[in-house]
């Protein structure tokens, strides 16, 4: 962990990708948000930030002065292929998260943990996989851009690692909410 001051923004190590296979067109709208090395540092503080706000809410088991996660921006067929074989669903999807924390994952394989998580400082929350394809063709029917689906979809992949879930409508509507929040912060930023 750093020895930086306390700005009740949590410590992040973030592992970032963005399919190589990825139309131009696509990446280009996405602008910053699929550069694989400006990226990774805009993904950083958005996502901090965003945990941040989140970190009182948490229950205690996922409140940690650091976290890990991955963020993959891939093409619908690398996600329609993730979306089959772990959900056991055809066609590609626009979000995936893979909950590290979850219940009934005891007899996964162990995931690689970061040096500073061995002080137990550290939480690892697992990965969100989106698709730039889906995301791409989904902004004009919300009203917004390639940029603005993407970040919609990282609150929700981030809600999903940290136990949110959506299997009525009442629980749909609190999660939408607190992705409008997380995102009205991140335009604030």
């Amino acid at each position: 962990m750093s020895d930086a001051p306390d700005t009740g923004v949590p410590d992040l190590d973030l592992a970032f990708e963005v399919a190589g296979d990825l139309e131009p067109a696509l990446v280009q709208a996405a602008g910053v948000l699929a550069d694989p090395l400006q990226g990774a540092e805009h993904w950083h503080g958005l996502i901090s930030q965003w945990l941040g706000a989140l970190t009182s809410e948490l229950p205690q088991e996922l409140q940690a002065a650091g976290y890990s996660l991955g963020l993959s921006l891939v093409g619908d067929a690398e996600i329609a292929e993730l979306n089959q074989d772990w959900r056991d669903k055809a066609g590609a999807t626009d979000v995936l998260a893979f909950a590290a924390q979850d219940d009934g994952l005891e007899d996964a394989p162990a995931i690689p943990m970061p040096d500073w998580a061995e002080d137990e400082e550290g939480l690892e929350l697992g990965d969100i996989v989106i698709s730039l394809d889906t995301a791409a063709r989904q902004a004009p029917e919300h009203g917004h851009d390639v940029q603005q689906e993407l970040l919609f979809l990282a609150t929700h992949g981030l809600l999903h690692l940290l136990g949110w879930d959506h299997p009525d409508e009442v629980s749909l509507e609190a999660m939408l909410k607190r992705q409008e929040q997380l995102l009205a912060s991140a335009q604030q930023r």
